[in-house]
């Protein structure tokens, strides 16, 4: 496994400011997300157990996917991101939420919190590794099935938002569509240009 220090030093800063926005914007606020980071919200809502734990379980469960289809590599980043996305957040907690105001306006939280998901993940993708599970399956499905990962995503997180909807009203559910259509884009949009690069990490896509 030849992992560059540059890049996991990417993946690690990735992973510290998505737990940052997640902390700050999504759980403030209501508003959810789709795939694992939905899961996890969902859980700390009905179970109290928090991201920082849930996050890594579910993630590894779904990293044991990419296993065979991505390589060695993509497992070794991708831990990289997940660790330090679960040490960060745990940090993070300790302390009181910076914008207290986003919980008064959830579309702004659903369109900044989509920036900061969709930036760090996607970069993650272009890395070759994956922040969430989430990220690790819709890598392998992309890979098997030929769809855009965008489309992957858009699947796995609609499934999660329906689940979110038996604690979040109705308003809040379609500020957190947008969120995962606007983020998913942004995933896509960057997972293209790192193709388009000739990067070595693996394709996902057409």
């Amino acid at each position: 496994m030849k992992l560059k220090v540059s890049s996991c030093l990417l993946i690690a800063l990735s992973g510290a400011v998505q737990a940052f926005g997640i902390y700050h914007i999504h759980a403030l606020s209501g508003v959810t997300e789709g795939g694992i980071i939905g899961l996890t919200l969902l859980l700390n809502h009905w179970l109290g157990i928090s991201p920082a734990y849930t996050s890594f379980v579910l993630s590894a469960l779904c990293y044991l996917v990419g296993w065979r289809l991505l390589g060695r590599e993509f497992i070794g980043y991708s831990a990289v991101a997940i660790g330090s996305f679960s040490v960060a957040y745990r940090v993070i907690e300790e302390f009181p939420p910076l914008w207290p105001s986003l919980a008064e306006n959830p579309l702004l939280a659903a369109l900044i919190g989509a920036v900061f998901v969709g930036v760090t993940a996607g970069l993650c993708v272009r890395l070759g590794g994956a922040l969430g599970g989430d990220d690790a399956l819709a890598m392998s499905v992309a890979h098997v099935t030929r769809l855009r990962i965008e489309q992957v995503y858009l699947i796995t997180d609609l499934f999660v938002l329906l689940l979110s909807l038996s604690y979040i009203p109705l308003y809040k559910f379609l500020c957190s569509l947008v969120t995962v259509l606007l983020s998913g884009q942004i995933v896509g949009v960057m997972q293209r240009g790192r193709k388009n690069a000739g990067d070595d990490a693996p394709s996902v896509s057409k």
